[in-house]
This record gives structure tokens, C-alpha cells and sequence, in this order.
């Protein structure tokens, strides 16, 4: 069941590596292998990158807002890590819910919208009726 909802959650990441070359030169040096994933078990570097690029775009945040910047990425020091662990397992559990068809139902970016705080409620003058 786990491995559905993995499945289900990065499957596009993985469609979007597929569009790369098969022969293109690898940059830099060789990504050291990801440390304490509690999560993300079994995913290479580059996948965590790509997954952590996702989470850093759906919510409009830069690493350091999760990671404890310029020592140990790996690093459980800020507890907002353990809430974004919180917040991917919660994820994961409502795209299980649904039948299994291989499409992620909701991501961070579905309460996120790009806002570190996903709004609760509609602004204030989006309740206004039309004029």
C-alpha cells in the first residue's frame, strides 16, 4: 500500500525526468547519498532534490525554511522538518483514500498555493457579492 502512495506521489517527477537526454553529461560531482530520510527511504539524491524543489516551490519557501542552512541538511534542529514530515505523510494518506489509478489527488501545492500558511478562508473581499 506504501508503495502505491510513493508511486502515486512521485510518478510525475519521474515522467519529467524522462524527458531528459539519456546521453547528456552529468554536472558536477557526484551527488552524495541523502541521510536521514524518514520519508523519502529508498529515493536516489537527485530524486530527493527534485521532491524537495517541489516542496519549495509549493510553498514559496527557500531551503532554509525546513533545513538548518550551511551544516547538516540531514539535521532534525528546526522543528518546521518534522511538520513538513507531518504534512507529506498527511498528503499520502488522502491520496490513499482514493482508488489507486496511478493520479495524485492533492500535493502541498493543493492547500499551499505558493504561501508557507495556506489561507483557511476565502480574503476578506472575495466574500463581497458581485455589483
Amino acid at each position: 500500500m506504501r508503495l502505491l502512495v510513493a508511486v502515486a506521489i512521485f510518478l510525475p517527477v519521474c515522467a519529467l525526468s524522462q524527458d531528459a537526454p539519456k546521453d547528456a553529461p552529468k554536472k558536477g560531482p557526484p551527488m552524495p547519498e541523502p541521510k536521514n530520510l524518514k520519508l523519502l527511504k529508498g529515493m536516489s539524491g537527485e530524486q530527493v532534490i527534485e521532491t524537495m524543489r517541489s516542496f519549495r516551490v509549493a510553498l514559496g519557501v527557500q531551503c532554509n525554511y525546513c533545513h538548518v542552512q550551511g551544516t547538516d541538511f540531514a539535521s532534525d534542529e528546526n522543528p518546521k522538518k518534522e511538520i513538513a514530515r507531518t504534512m507529506l505523510s498527511m498528503a499520502r494518506e488522502i491520496n490513499a483514500k482514493f482508488p489507486q489509478d496511478g493520479k495524485r489527488r492533492v500535493s502541498c501545492y493543493t492547500c499551499h498555493r505558493g504561501s508557507a500558511m495556506p489561507l483557511t478562508a476565502p480574503p476578506a473581499d472575495a466574500a463581497a457579492p458581485p455589483k
